[in-house]
């Protein structure tokens, strides 16, 4: 196995000269660093994990929790740690991926000393484990917004102003008659924040608007997305136009749509909160206010390393919605 001492033999420099290169401790000059740094290729040095931590007091590794519920959208949260993994990349970072939904997890990996921060997705109003996580040394971001997020940073699309700008597109297009097929009621009884956000940005502004405007709950699957739109057609006759923030059940309200005979967008408009990917895999690409997922998980990860390399303050950055017009709304009927 190659030791530091033959990093130190093949660059021509002393073992701290190449502790100092490869952890940036201490200046070195460009010259030396290339040579250790190319002793470190040829060789295929890699330092033990365990004595960089022991060294540095950090392990290069962030813990992530995003608990895989039942009511979550895998294919959505995997975005969210495609966007955290590439980041910590950039910054010498693994990432340990907590998927299960227990607060002793929380404790468990910080207590240890296995982490150098956390994330947190999934968050619920009043979560339980923030105050787990106010009680550890690491820093922790979340993502997401709670309550009360004081001492704790936070990153999130703005979902209030996200179902703002769909309402308001609607309404610019002539459309009176408006609703919305949120997150299941499973999510709602949670209080999870970004259904509960979006919720309110789509009543605030229909009230402010002057619309008629009805949310349903959705369930996560065809059969939830034909009742929903079921309770809509009852609630509110004459609907002209949707907001659906429900990935899993978005195809089925489409496909739904069209065997009830309705054209979208000449009869009814559909605007879609969700990723990028989601709204152009549909049969019609969907006008949609875009979840940015992977920048977010980046920008969690910027905000853990500020964290750790600084006395940042703890702050909370909201994404402003980015709505794209497509093929699916156009002016209400005559």
């Amino acid at each position: 196995m190659t030791t530091i001492d033959d990093v130190a033999r093949a660059a021509g420099v002393s073992v701290s000269t190449v502790s100092y290169a490869l952890s940036g401790k201490r200046p070195i000059s460009a010259a030396t660093r290339a040579r250790v740094e190319r002793a470190v290729r040829d060789l295929g040095y890699r330092p033990h994990a365990g004595a960089r931590a022991l060294a540095s007091s950090r392990t290069n590794v962030l813990a992530l929790m995003a608990p895989l519920r039942v009511d979550v959208n895998v294919g959505v949260i995997m975005q969210f740690v495609t966007g955290v993994v590439t980041r910590a990349r950039d910054f010498a970072h693994d990432v340990l991926l907590l998927t299960q939904d227990d607060v002793t997890g929380v404790d468990r990996v910080a207590a240890g000393s296995m982490v150098d921060a956390l994330l947190m997705m999934d968050v619920e109003a009043d979560d339980p484990r923030i105050p787990v996580l106010r009680s550890q040394r690491q820093p922790a971001v979340l993502i997401g917004l709670p309550r009360n997020p004081a001492g704790l940073s936070c990153v999130d699309l703005d979902f209030e102003a996200a179902s703002r700008t769909a309402v308001a597109h609607l309404a610019a297009l002539g459309h009176r008659r408006v609703a919305l097929l949120g997150s299941p009621r499973i999510v709602l009884d949670r209080h999870t924040t970004y259904a509960q956000r979006t919720v309110r940005g789509f009543e605030q502004e229909a009230a402010h608007l002057g619309l008629e405007a009805v949310f349903e709950p959705c369930e996560s699957s065809h059969a939830g997305a034909v009742d929903a739109l079921d309770r809509v057609l009852a609630r509110l006759p004459g609907v002209t136009g949707l907001i659906v923030h429900n990935e899993v059940a978005l195809p089925g309200v489409l496909a739904t749509l069209r065997e009830r005979r309705f054209d979208v967008p000449r009869d009814v408009s559909v605007v879609a909160i969700c990723p990028q990917d989601v709204a152009l895999g549909q049969p019609q690409q969907l006008t949609a206010v875009d979840i940015p997922a992977t920048t977010i998980g980046g920008v969690a990860v910027e905000m853990a390393m500020a964290h750790l390399d600084g006395d940042a303050p703890a702050e909370t950055r909201l994404l402003s919605p980015q709505l794209t017009v497509r093929a699916t709304t156009g002016p209400a009927p005559a």
